[in-house]
């Protein structure tokens, strides 16, 4: 069996290491696949491949199509739209992701991104604090979990809104539950959104709800760009100047941020969410040991085309 590493954007040296170690503990052989700059060397690649692991990278049909052997293709992180999943579902391949593993990191940036916008940027000018605030997550999943974590230690006033989560799960977390989605936006200053880019989710937090948002609000998306309503941000900052949107991705309208609201965003120069070591190592492992026990014992737990 052949499992291919293939990642425009390479996986630090420690974490394929211990990607290898896995591997071939198990009989493997790993094949890599870093830096590579257009799509003929993937399709190269993937030719011999019985399962794959990328990052960001796209798995579209035309690499589906090459990789004839492949029998799993696994992202190593959360979120999985650069998997073509109705492409893998046809090709008889499994399609997973390795929910989890970056949690922490990302839960972590949303506060640098907080922090750094309400000290102003460290300019010397007089900031506020988050103690005391409140700050609401839209939705609960892992990296909820992480920021109401950290949020209590700020001794902050946490809310949640999430319908597929339960209040028991909340409230043992430490957070409130929200009973709608509104009843968020309009009681906290805070909110740090966590879903993924779907259907159902994008574009679905627009004007309506952050006009409900308190004085001195504060958007924090370290989820996917296309969940915002970028005609509704536009207008609620033209309209209030007491708004700030924190982004760990640049939305398709920085240009009318940058000349028009210098100091009320932050948009991070690419996704940098799962960018510590440690996630890098944790994701790339979790993909290695999930292919290996998919091929074991025919594991599935994390298989996103059922």
């Amino acid at each position: 069996m052949e499992i291919l590493v293939a990642t425009k954007k390479p996986f630090a040296q420690i974490a394929i290491r211990q990607i290898r170690e896995v591997t071939e503990a198990a009989g493997f052989k790993l094949a890599l696949l870093e830096n590579y700059k257009n799509i003929s060397e993937l399709l190269v690649a993937v030719s011999t491949a019985d399962a794959l692991i990328v990052r960001s990278d796209n798995v579209t049909a035309n690499v589906l199509d090459a990789g004839k052997q492949l029998k799993i293709v696994v992202r190593a992180g959360s979120g999985y739209d650069n998997l073509d999943i109705a492409a893998c579902t046809a090709h008889n391949v499994v399609a997973m992701n390795t929910p989890g593993q970056n949690s922490n990191a990302v839960a972590e940036l949303a506060f640098e991104m907080m922090l750094y916008q309400i000290r102003g940027g460290f300019s010397g000018n007089s900031g506020t604090e988050l103690r005391g605030k409140t700050i609401g997550l839209h939705a609960f999943g892992n990296v909820g979990k992480y920021v109401a974590d950290i949020a209590r230690g700020f001794g902050m006033d946490i809310f949640a809104y999430d319908p597929f989560v339960s209040e028991r799960v909340m409230k043992n977390n430490g957070a409130k539950q929200c009973i709608n989605v509104k009843e968020l936006y309009l009681k906290c200053q805070y909110i740090s959104i966590h879903m993924p880019s779907n259907d159902i989710t994008k574009k679905s937090i627009g004007y309506d709800l952050m006009k409900k948002m308190p004085q001195n609000a504060v958007l924090v998306n370290t989820a996917r760009k296309e969940v915002i309503d970028e005609a509704g941000l536009l207008k609620i900052f033209e309209e209030r100047a007491d708004f700030s949107y924190l982004s760990d991705i640049e939305p398709d309208c920085k240009a009318v941020f940058e000349e028009n609201y210098k100091g009320r965003f932050i948009f991070t120069a690419k996704k940098m969410g799962a960018q510590t070591e440690e996630s890098n190592i944790n994701a790339g492992v979790a993909a290695a040991r999930q292919i290996v026990e998919y091929f074991n014992t025919g594991k599935e737990k994390y298989r996103l085309n059922r």
